[in-house]
């Protein structure tokens, strides 16, 4: 005899908040930045083997996909910093009210937008 009742009832009913958002955002962005650290890691010990190396990642890193793969990654670890500051106060006892924690959150979903296009601008000299 099969059981129809659902597994798991709260996951129908529960309602999205930006704090959710920014938690299961902040454990993805986690694994993307190990991923970054690793490739980056790679690229550097490609890079000093040979020279011909280093001209085959630079073209692969003017690349569309190159500059994609930089900017994602600059963005990754911008939110990772934001919201790694918005924790270390919310581990200092502020910040738990509802609306300070909205705030917060999206400070750290548009700041991180923000710091990574400041960045890019800063890497092109526009600014």
């Amino acid at each position: 005899m099969e059981n129809k009742e659902p597994l798991s009832p709260h996951i129908q009913i529960y309602k999205w908040h930006i704090s959710s958002l920014v938690s299961i955002s902040h454990r993805i962005t986690g694994i993307i930045n190990i991923i970054a650290i690793t490739l980056i890691c790679l690229w550097i010990c490609i890079i000093s083997l040979s020279e011909n190396n280093y001209d085959a990642m630079n073209l692969f890193l003017r690349s569309f996909l190159g500059k994609f793969i930089i900017l994602g990654f600059t963005w990754s670890f911008s939110f990772q910093i934001l919201s790694e500051l918005r924790h270390l106060i919310m581990d200092l006892g502020y910040g738990f009210q509802i609306k300070t924690s909205r705030i917060t959150g999206l400070i750290v979903i548009f700041g991180s937008i923000i710091l990574t296009v400041v960045l890019y601008l800063l890497g092109k000299s526009y600014i």
